[in-house]
């Protein structure tokens, strides 16, 4: 791709205000997107500190540390902030940054949305964070707000149904925004099948954003009538169906994982093929194997639910269907695979998280397929073995693909190289903590271990301990990386436009760090 026309206007330059009054009224998506990210990077540490507690009582058997009721509060308070907290607003920061530049737009279609959308959050996790205070504690039901469990949440409960509210609100502007962006806003000459991968995974993401957070929203506002207004809609003594929230919840909650991943995907697209020196193997199989995997996404919800008595022929339908989705998976780790082969690869440290993506959210995703079958699923259902699973999926995957796109986009964000010792030194820190605490956790499992509980009998302890052990390395690890990006804030070595060798891509040929208005004329893709 080459530009015909100026990337920047000079005199649009300094056109803003400064101080806290520029991030609080801020229209620019640099901004947002710089928003997103140090508020996504600081609920990765709350969120990364709740785990720790959950491993630090885990370490041997017994009840050393915390009461069950708050290490029920921890399990359900780790998961919903990292996913509506860290993996996701990280993503959407991603996103707010990257999109406009990969496509040559001068900013987001609808810039004062976006302000808003982020600025929900803080509140939204603010309110839900405050139930850690009240009497009863936070929330303690798991993230699935399971009835009739999560109705015995004494005055968090209605705290908690507001800020999922609030998050689904946000999550739902900012797809919308994006969305407008993508297909509207394009450079001349940029036609679909010219956008990069990491904006076409966006752009299929934000469709199932659309559809499915109404779906949440609905779901969780049943509960609230339930406890408030004497609706039973899962009520079981007023006629209700408790499973039927299970229903609702996973049509959501299975497109929701593929919202955590589909991104990841697509920085890993773009990284790959920098490194290896080639273009991506199958760019367009690439992109028909993500639609087919969002579509597919909500057809597959009931194999979370295999346990609670469906016909066989529900049974059969969710297993062969969720088998599918290995196909599309499949041809995507294949065509990065193809993408390395004989390529001239260098290992900086954006490659090395993406090889890492590879290897560890495939035995994430040969985990899942186990899951799949329904047998087999009577036995893992509910066992740490299922906890060893998602964490696959989404620490190796969603985490490290945003911190390999941390690294790999820093240098245009902030114009410094970041320090390539460090960075390896974190990658390996990191690598190792990850399996170390998570691949135990299948033997846990398949040995009869159910999660969410304080306590276990002892044959359960070695495997325990060295999950914890890794559990602490990763997460201190971490104190690291934010380091690393202090440090590349502060000054490093100064970037070039193009970063790195065989970059492609309209993003690069803005100067670093690319300026506060890009594309004030739009360039021409040819």
């Amino acid at each position: 791709m080459s530009t015909a026309s100026s990337h920047v206007d000079g005199h649009h330059e300094e056109h803003h205000p400064k101080g806290i009054v520029r991030w609080l009224t801020t229209t620019n998506h640099k901004d947002i997107g710089t928003m997103y990210l140090v508020f996504s990077l600081l609920m990765f540490f709350v969120g990364g500190a709740m785990a720790l507690v959950i491993r630090a009582e885990l370490f041997e058997p017994g009840l050393q540390f915390v009461h069950p009721e708050f290490f029920n509060q921890m399990t359900t308070m780790h998961a919903l902030i990292m996913i509506f907290g860290a993996v996701m607003p990280a993503f959407v920061g991603l996103a707010n940054w990257m999109i406009p530049l990969q496509v040559g737009a001068p900013d987001m279609a609808l810039p004062r949305m976006n302000n808003l959308s982020f600025w929900i959050l803080p509140f939204a996790f603010a309110m839900l964070l405050s139930t850690l205070f009240f009497d009863g504690g936070a929330p303690a039901s798991g993230w699935t707000m399971y009835p009739p469990l999560i109705q015995q949440t004494g005055d968090a409960f209605p705290f908690l149904i507001f800020s999922v509210h609030l998050m689904g609100i946000s999550s739902i502007m900012g797809a919308i925004n994006i969305v407008v962006t993508i297909l509207n806003m394009r450079a001349p000459g940029m036609t679909l099948l010219k956008m990069p991968l990491f904006t076409w995974t966006w752009l299929i993401t934000a469709y199932l954003l659309i559809a499915v957070m109404p779906v949440l929203a609905g779901a969780v506002t049943m509960l609230l009538t339930d406890q408030f207004f004497g609706t039973s809609f899962f009520h079981a003594a007023g006629g209700g169906d408790p499973v039927m929230f299970q229903h609702i919840f996973w049509f959501f909650g299975h497109p929701e994982v593929y919202i955590m991943i589909l991104p990841a995907f697509g920085i890993i697209s773009e990284i790959i093929p920098t490194f290896a020196r080639k273009p991506l193997f199958g760019y367009e199989a690439m992109v028909y194997a993500t639609a087919s995997i969002a579509f597919l996404s909500f057809i597959v919800w009931a194999h979370h639910m295999f346990t609670v008595g469906m016909p066989l022929a529900g049974q059969l339908f969710f297993m062969y269907a969720t088998m599918l989705i290995a196909v599309p998976t499949g041809v995507k780790i294949f065509n990065w695979v193809a993408t390395m082969w004989r390529g001239a690869m260098t290992f900086e440290t954006p490659m090395l998280f993406a090889i890492a993506f590879l290897f560890l959210f495939t035995i994430g995703g040969f985990s899942g397929l186990m899951l799949a079958i329904v047998p087999a699923d009577y036995q893992y259902h509910d066992s740490y073995f299922v906890v060893a699973h998602f964490h696959y999926v989404l620490v190796p995957g969603a985490v490290f693909a945003i911190m390999a796109g941390v690294y790999y986009w820093l240098p245009k964000w902030t114009g410094r190289m970041y320090n390539e010792k460090l960075g390896k030194v974190h990658f390996w820190l990191s690598v190792i903590g990850v399996n170390v605490a998570f691949f135990p956790q299948h033997f846990l499992g398949l040995a009869g271990m159910p999660r969410r509980i304080p306590d276990y009998a002892t044959q359960f302890t070695n495997f325990n301990a060295i999950s914890s052990v890794g559990a602490f390395m990763f997460g201190l690890s971490q104190l690291l990386f934010a380091y690393i990006i202090w440090r590349a804030v502060r000054g490093g070595e100064k970037a070039t436009a193009e970063v790195w060798e065989n970059t492609k891509g309209l993003e690069w040929t803005v100067p670093s760090p690319a300026p506060y208005h890009t594309f004030d004329e739009p360039p021409e893709v040819r």
